[in-house]
């Protein structure tokens, strides 16, 4: 059996987590769905609604922004991006999904918050109703269980050369 000098897990407990929800208005037939998603876990797992704030930007594009502004403030242990980019005709789609997925790993890396790409990136509109709650479950509810266990899992972890990252 090896044995570690540490290992690290995080938890489940939500319980006086403060949580943020960035979520894209365009295709807002498919985020509500994933906020409802999103919501419901977070309320299983212990959070309190009044430790979650929910911010609509206009698409998938600008959740970047919103996800910064809430990761830097303090105010928030996580933040939970939802969106939907569907596949249309053009190169759109490759450009709105490739930043959308940069620029919150960006925003994750730089302030040490943890930030949940809860993205859909689909050809068809059936395939992202699927992932917003029907065939293949809700990706808001997943995203948002993520954001609590790599809160918890930070919580745990040693600091930044021995002291916390300044956010």
């Amino acid at each position: 059996m090896t044995s570690f000098r540490s290992t690290y897990d995080g938890s489940l407990d939500g319980s006086g987590l403060r949580v943020a929800l960035a979520c894209g208005r365009f295709n807002d037939l498919i985020t509500e769905r994933l906020l409802s998603g999103a919501l419901d876990a977070l309320r299983r797992l212990g959070v309190d609604d009044q430790s979650i704030t929910v911010a609509w930007a206009p698409g998938a594009f600008e959740l970047p922004l919103v996800a910064q502004r809430f990761a830097t403030s303090g105010d928030f242990e996580a933040v939970v991006c939802l969106g939907a980019v569907i596949r249309g005709a053009t190169a759109h789609f490759d450009h709105v999904a490739g930043q959308c997925a940069a620029g919150i790993q960006r925003v994750q890396l730089d302030t040490g918050v943890p930030v949940v790409f809860g993205v859909l990136t689909t050809d068809t509109i059936e395939q992202a109703l699927e992932r917003a709650g029907t065939k293949a479950g809700n990706k808001g509810f997943e995203a948002a269980v993520a954001a609590v266990e790599m809160a918890d899992l930070l919580r745990q972890l040693p600091k930044t050369g021995g002291q916390e990252v300044e956010r």
